[in-house]
């Protein structure tokens, strides 16, 4: 795998660093104008929070929400060479509040029983990862009862019911929807 190219960081104290993306086929950098709707809908929650970054791939949600005063991101990816882009990608901006784990994220949010208060859910696409891993989430109760949920997905993907959609905007393939979970569960 050969370096494809650069997404910058939008904001924060690493803001216009350049991070290296690796050149994979199931990689789609989140690009910098959904990452400024995303992190102008969370941020007042961003501060302080602890995130969880599902199917990480480039890290670039986990590393733009550090870069803003997130307490910590910890960084799910399957796929060992982009492990290691991350791992680089945290030591060039001496990152000291990650954690990096190769780990199937489905088999990982099953064995969890941490909460988070920001969840970045970003996986490949026509799998259906989207509502197993919202199933995994409300079933283990990884999101704080306050905490936020970010998922971008293909359009049209059904959000479950135990999450209330707060925000939602679409592209022509791209849905990116802001949840937490519905008070009535």
């Amino acid at each position: 795998m050969d370096s494809l190219g650069k997404i910058r960081i939008i904001g924060g104290k690493w803001r216009g660093r350049k991070l290296n993306v690796i050149k994979a086929a199931s990689l789609r950098p989140t690009p910098d104008r959904l990452r400024e709707t995303l992190f102008n809908w969370i941020n007042k929650k961003v501060i302080g929070a602890r995130c969880l970054d599902l199917f990480s791939g480039t890290g670039v949600l986990s590393f733009e929400a550090l870069s803003r005063g997130a307490s910590e991101a910890t960084m799910i990816e399957s796929n060992p060479a982009i492990v290691d882009f991350l791992i680089q990608t945290a030591e060039t901006l001496e990152s000291k509040s990650h954690y990096i784990e190769c780990a199937d994220a489905i088999r990982w949010s099953k064995e969890q029983t941490k909460t988070f208060d920001i969840i970045f859910l970003d996986p490949p696409f026509d799998k259906g990862y989207v509502e197993k891993c919202c199933q995994i989430i409300f079933e283990q109760s990884l999101l704080d009862k306050h905490g936020v949920l970010y998922i971008e997905s293909e359009k049209d993907v059904s959000i479950p019911s135990v999450f209330k959609i707060n925000k939602i905007t679409q592209t022509k393939q791209v849905q990116s929807v802001l949840a937490e979970l519905s008070r009535d569960n």
